[in-house]
């Protein structure tokens, strides 16, 4: 099983296709700070309001200079449903072959009564504009997660 990454670590490189039918590359980003969520599955009660929560957070989000990018399995056509029916502000991005969720060690082993399975792990990485790691969150409980987000950004400085 992939190791978490952690805080210190640099952030390694992906390039994933996005609901705007663009590829988006973690470069396209460089001095800027980006929140990286990963999250199982769209349209799911966590995922939703976990998304509904950034997309509310982005007026503040932006003031602090960050970008929010969502990563998980589902197809971009998935996400394109997810984005206009919550209206979300953000890039979501696919990685159905979750190559860049065992990069960040995001894709792990879980166990669901009993039953165990690989899937993703809610978790978010701060990268700073230097694309370095500066806070992970792993085994993220959706409900104030933005907060603490908003929280590491501001103490950044």
């Amino acid at each position: 099983m992939t190791q978490w990454l952690e805080a210190g670590q640099k952030a390694p490189a992906f390039e994933l296709e996005s609901y705007e039918g663009q590829t988006k590359k973690l470069a396209d980003y460089a001095g800027r700070i980006v929140v990286l969520y990963f999250y199982p599955r769209d349209n799911t009660p966590g995922c939703t309001r976990q998304a509904c929560a950034f997309r509310d957070a982005q007026d503040r989000l932006a003031a602090a200079g960050a970008v929010v990018l969502g990563v998980s399995p589902d197809a971009v056509a998935s996400h394109e449903g997810f984005r206009d029916k919550y209206e979300l502000n953000f890039p979501l991005l696919a990685d159905p072959d979750h190559a860049v969720a065992e990069a960040y060690g995001a894709w792990r082993e879980k166990n669901l009564y009993g039953k165990k399975s690989m899937g993703i792990q809610r978790s978010t990485f701060l990268i700073d504009g230097e694309g370095m790691i500066v806070k992970v969150w792993k085994r993220v409980r959706v409900d104030g997660h933005e907060e603490q987000v908003l929280a590491a950004i501001e103490a950044l400085g």
